[in-house]
């Protein structure tokens, strides 16, 4: 079994450098950092190119074979992005999607340039929890998935929904034209409890600092807001995507 112990390796030069977007998508491969992570890759069937990992702990990971690459605290510190390095590191190759992969979609969600990363991944968790077929990142400024922030706070759950990133107000209205289209709005005069909708359906949530933009309200055939307590201007956006997926998709 290889063992590598340098920060200086030139295999740790390269895995330290996918913590950069140009990089990963250079590769075409993205960082999967700690336990939970790598083992529901390696069960969801992701090809994954190789993990490092912490020497003493080799043995509960033997499931990964040849994969394995044994290392030190010194090394992994160096390849992860988080303040504690995990005991192990590994390398995987992007599951790319294509519109195409969403034509049996009946439940959508869109997220307009969403830049926050932790919302980004919460979401993701949350969309495939509450049954959504698919997740689209629509605009120009959205992050990007394979962050390793948002690949930490998806939980796992990045690999299991199909998403695709559009750009363009005429693909959308090419493949959603026949959808119900839901705008999710604080200024909305029909309040979530008393909405009533139907499949196909592709719902869309802005991001907190902007909201949706004139094209995507325009877009929408329903505008909708939760009802709170008009103390609280608003909820973080994950949780009003929980709220929201939870009501129209279970």
């Amino acid at each position: 079994m290889q063992e590598i112990t340098s920060v200086n390796n030139d295999l740790v030069k390269q895995t330290v450098k996918l913590q950069q977007k140009k990089y990963r998508d250079k590769e075409n491969k993205f960082l999967l950092e700690g336990k939970k992570c790598v083992e529901e890759a390696y069960q969801a069937g992701l090809e994954i190119d190789y993990v490092l990992v912490l020497k003493e702990k080799a043995d509960e990971y033997k499931y990964l074979g040849d994969k394995l690459i044994l290392t030190d605290s010194a090394v992994l510190k160096k390849v992860s992005t988080t303040d504690t390095a995990p005991e192990i590191v590994g390398v995987a190759v992007k599951k790319v999607y294509s519109i195409s992969d969403l034509k049996n979609a009946k439940k959508v969600v869109l997220l307009e340039n969403i830049k926050d990363l932790g919302n980004l991944g919460t979401i993701l968790r949350t969309s495939k929890a509450f049954g959504v077929d698919a997740v689209i990142l629509y605009g120009r400024e959205c992050a990007d998935i394979y962050n390793p922030k948002c690949v930490r706070s998806s939980v796992g759950n990045l690999w299991k929904i199909p998403f695709v990133y559009m750009d363009s107000l005429k693909d959308l209205k090419k493949h959603f034209n026949e959808f119900e289209r839901v705008a999710t709005l604080p200024r909305a005069k029909e309040y979530l409890k008393d909405i009533n909708i139907k499949e196909p359906l592709l719902v869309m949530f802005g991001s907190e600092a902007d909201g949706l933009s004139e094209e995507l309200i325009n877009f929408a055939t329903k505008e909708v807001k939760i009802e709170m307590e008009s103390s609280v201007e608003s909820l973080n956006l994950s949780v009003s995507c929980a709220v929201v997926m939870y009501k129209l998709f279970i």
